[in-house]
């Protein structure tokens, strides 16, 4: 007998085929629910002849179908990307409330267990550093970025609100910078960015003077960190970082990326994009102490792994 049942919404997505593909392994029969918008079937092609796999093209700012009974739910759907998030601006607030709201419902309902994956965003430019959970950010709440920060701190708001209100248990993780394969060739993210301009011998794009600093986590980690969030008894309510806390400034990826893939791309400078954080790094002393977790990839091993996946894919 399987060890129970759940929805992965954003499952097509990069993070969300990762998690189901972990939790098939462990055993768990996964539904898996993306729109498309930013997912691919490709990403989950090789798992659609498991029998405990199935995939539902379904948005989740529309009630789910009562029909589905599950155990857990993971709600991993919304545009992550900054380029993804400005182009669907609407669809991403919309999904991290509304279709948070219509999720809580159902698992209400179903007496399931939710996790919500927030997002290192909600920090915005943080004048603290590094991160902590009890942090509360520093949010443009008006800007080009807005409909994806404070979106995700409605639904962290809402999650919250269904512990308090209706004692669902709820988790919230808030995930920082990941890579790894199956990113977007065009999502605009940093190492994505870098590494497929490296690889075309194309100029190497950095934003800003490439002292701003970000802290990356590899997926196989993040994933990692997402199943024990879910899985670890007792954690009701709780609010945890996900992310690797080595911190790199932009600069010094460029140079590694270009280092790995032999490239002859040159480096160039633009303006830094309006509201972009200068300084990101979480602090994971909560995951390290209630999940036992923390991240085992280094940069180095990470970025090869990922380089390899876009020259395979080119």
């Amino acid at each position: 007998m399987g060890k129970g049942k759940c929805i992965v919404t954003g499952g097509a997505g990069f993070i969300g085929s990762h998690l189901c593909e972990q939790l098939l392994v462990m055993g768990y029969n996964v539904v898996c629910i993306d729109n498309l918008y930013t997912g691919s079937l490709d990403n989950i092609v090789h798992l659609k002849t498991n029998p405990d796999f199935s995939f539902l093209d379904y948005n989740v700012i529309a009630p789910l179908p009562e029909s589905i009974r599950i155990d857990y739910l993971f709600h991993l759907a919304s545009p992550a990307s900054v380029l993804a998030y400005q182009r669907l601006a609407v669809e991403t607030a919309l999904v991290n409330s509304l279709g948070t709201h219509n999720l809580l419902k159902f698992v209400h309902r179903q007496n399931a267990r939710f996790l919500f994956a927030s997002t290192s965003e909600i920090y915005g430019d943080p004048q603290i550093h590094p991160q902590p959970e009890s942090y509360w950010g520093n949010v443009n709440p008006n800007g080009i970025r807005a409909c994806y920060d404070e979106s995700k701190r409605f639904g962290e708001m809402l999650s919250k609100l269904y512990f308090r209100n209706f004692e669902i248990d709820t988790r919230i993780i808030r995930i920082f910078n990941t890579y790894g394969p199956r990113m977007q060739k065009t999502d605009g993210r940093i190492i994505s960015n870098f590494i497929n301009q490296a690889l075309a011998g194309e100029p190497i794009t950095v934003y800003g003077d490439g002292n701003q600093t970000r802290s990356f986590c590899y997926v196989s980690d993040m994933v990692n960190g997402i199943v024990k969030a879910m899985f670890t008894e007792g954690l009701a309510g709780e609010v945890m970082n996900l992310g690797n806390p080595d911190e790199y400034r932009i600069i010094q990826i460029a140079e590694q990326i270009k280092k790995l893939t032999a490239s002859k791309s040159s480096i160039v400078y633009k303006d830094l994009p309006e509201d972009d954080p200068t300084r990101r790094r979480p602090d994971i002393s909560k995951a390290i102490n209630l999940l036992h977790w923390q991240p085992v990839v280094d940069l180095e091993t990470g970025l090869k792994k990922t380089i390899k996946y876009y020259q395979s894919n080119a």
